[in-house]
């Protein structure tokens, strides 16, 4: 056989098979050269990684195009995150110069390949495009993904914490860094894409908890018109309480206390502030505990990128195929820190429900506890209990404010389409009650195809479960309906203004996994109406 020429390509045929590997690649800056990685009998995925799509960014400063290079880049290493604090929050790591792209490339197939851009998650605060060290290689590795799908996979760098996110509210300091620098990587994959075999006519975004949040704030901004075409938010949407700040000066001026930047005068403040050593603004950004009293360093309403609250823009994406949805128990990893004894055997929990939900106010107490506690009976047992803290923190943290997500898409969509789902496959977390259901994040190894490039800490069902996934989602990047292409196990119907269905996700999909109620678990506590009802009624963001 006889491979197709490409002016950018090295040809190189096996048995019957025309497999076009990349070589040295043309992009805007220059020239690129990754490395081809062998997935098995005739499969192979070429991987750029660390591409600069923009410039070492100034402090609080938009992004600014990369100058180029000369020569070929060995795209063939990952480069440094974003300048952030770690996992415990006890010491910083990364770099300001860190806005970089990584690229997978199957090969033996087409050109114009669907081309799908991961958008990590980390609650705006920490993570980067090559995070989680798992077995070898990155958690977002995405070679599986494109070998499998037969799509490009593009991972991308972004600021985070102080650095990506802290704002005055008003010109001085708009905020949104982050978010600028997502929109500047999905240009950059939009202007040189194609180069690499891609159709940057069919770009869809996705990403997990912040990561899909800021999916959702893509979706929703202006400056992304003809950007990209549709859309997947993973456990996580603007609407969602913690992924927004409403009083960003207040944040700012905590840091500034914090770093030693202490005046009345505001503008002394800022101009401190811009000299102050970053690794020190950085360490001054901690996770707030409990979680319930939400996350600081955030997107914000800056009147430009998000020229308005999140839930007034919907008629941005009336022409971008979305698809969302939540773990059975995302509320589980931050129930547990916030209500420790959930995961404790003898541990009595009911009375923290009350002091749980009171965080939101006095007037939420009675409506809340009297809904979710409606079937316990005179002596609730207590892993009934328990369950019940995580679904209050998966409903107001992620299921209802998803549905609403959801609900204002498909009023506004114009021929664009709308799906929901459910994942609830059993938690894999040692050590947990048997209760645990799909924790947060727990989605994010069968998408990215752990089962099958670990086979041996695997189970068959969870290679089932992978297929499936990355089935669903590449079918829906391809054509915008996640039943239309490779072969999966039922049809996946739209949700529309007037129906709400939704696919329940673990290795035993069949016709019945297509359900009409997404309460999580067993629908015990109440209807999907009331549990919506009261939740946006006692959070004016909702």
């Amino acid at each position: 056989p006889k491979c197709i020429p490409m002016s950018v390509c090295v040809c190189v045929c096996v048995s019957t098979m025309a497999c076009t590997l990349l070589g040295v690649v043309q992009t805007e800056g220059g020239k690129v050269k990754g490395k081809n990685q062998n997935m098995g009998l005739l499969h192979s995925v070429d991987v750029f990684k660390g591409i600069p799509f923009a410039d070492v960014p100034g402090r609080w400063e938009l992004p600014k195009r990369h100058p180029g290079w000369d020569g070929v880049l060995q795209a063939i290493k990952y480069q440094k995150r974003c300048l952030q604090v770690t996992l415990l929050q006890l010491s910083s790591q990364g770099s300001e110069d860190c806005l970089y792209l990584n690229i997978h490339v199957p090969q033996g197939v087409s050109r114009g390949l669907p081309v799908m851009v991961y958008i990590f998650g980390g609650a705006f605060l920490l993570g980067a495009s090559n995070d989680v060290p798992f077995l070898g290689n990155s958690l977002y590795d995405g070679n599986e993904m494109a070998d499998r799908g037969g799509v490009i996979v593009v991972s991308v760098n972004y600021r985070v914490g102080s650095l990506g996110f802290l704002s005055t509210g008003d010109a001085r300091m708009p905020g949104n860094y982050g978010l600028w620098d997502q929109h500047a990587a999905i240009s950059w994959v939009k202007r040189n894409i194609e180069a690499f075999g891609g159709n940057p006519d069919n770009i869809t975004i996705f990403g997990q908890s912040a990561g899909a949040a800021s999916v959702n704030y893509q979706m929703l901004s202006p400056y992304s018109k003809g950007l990209f075409r549709r859309a997947i938010s993973q456990c996580g949407v603007a609407l969602s309480p913690w992924a927004i700040q409403l009083d960003p000066m207040a944040t700012t001026k905590k840091v500034a206390r914090k770093v030693g930047c202490r005046t009345t005068n505001e503008e002394e403040m800022l101009l401190c502030l811009k000299i102050t050593d970053p690794v020190g603004i950085t360490m001054a950004a901690k996770l707030n505990l409990p979680v319930m009293n939400l996350l600081e360093f955030t997107p914000v309403v800056d009147g430009d990128f998000i020229p308005d609250h999140p839930s007034r823009l919907f008629n941005n994406t009336a022409d971008i195929d979305y698809l969302a949805g939540v773990n059975s128990m995302d509320g589980h990893l931050f129930a547990g820190v916030d209500v420790p004894s959930i995961n404790q055997r003898r541990k009595e929990t009911t009375n923290f429900i009350k002091r749980l939900i009171g965080q939101k106010g006095a007037e939420a107490i009675q409506s809340v506890y009297s809904m979710y506690s409606a079937n316990w009976g005179s002596v609730p047992q207590q892993d009934m209990v328990k369950k019940t803290v995580t679904d209050i923190e998966t409903d107001y943290l992620f299921l209802v404010p998803t549905q609403v997500a959801l609900q204002l898409h498909a009023q506004h969509a114009r021929g664009a389409r709308t799906y929901s789902y459910l994942f609830d496959m059993k938690t894999r977390i040692p050590g947990l009650p048997s209760w645990v259901g799909a924790m947060h994040a727990e989605d994010v190894q069968y998408l990215f195809g752990k089962p099958f490039d670990k086979p041996l800490i695997y189970f068959p069902r969870h290679r089932d479960l992978s297929g499936y996934m990355i089935a669903y989602w590449t079918n829906f990047a391809k054509t915008g309906d996640p039943s239309r292409g490779s072969k999966v196990p039922t049809i996946w119907p739209p949700f529309t203004p007037s129906r709400h269905p939704y696919l329940v996700i673990n290795s035993d999909i069949t016709k019945s996994s297509v359900r009409y109620s997404p309460r999580p678990g067993d629908g015990r506590y109440t209807s999907r109406q009331e549990t919506l009802n009261t939740w946006t009624d006692l959070d004016g963001s909702l």
